[in-house]
């Protein structure tokens, strides 16, 4: 597997808020976004879902 680095921004409250869960959890903050991030529905109807699996497409393929 491939990792990739991503860059977000968030605010202050939300990023101590990540570190106070990722301490408590005694995670690293990556694998709390991690989890959250394969907890999240793979849409299968809808508006844009075609658009969604093509750009998953693309860039898997790169």
């Amino acid at each position: 597997m491939k990792n990739h680095t991503i860059k977000i921004r968030v605010s202050e409250r939300r990023l101590n808020k990540l570190r106070l869960y990722s301490a408590w959890a005694d995670k690293t903050m990556t694998s709390v976004l991690e989890e959250l991030i394969d907890s999240l529905p793979i849409p299968e109807d809808g508006k844009n879902s075609n658009a969604l699996y093509s750009v998953v497409a693309t860039q898997q393929n790169k």
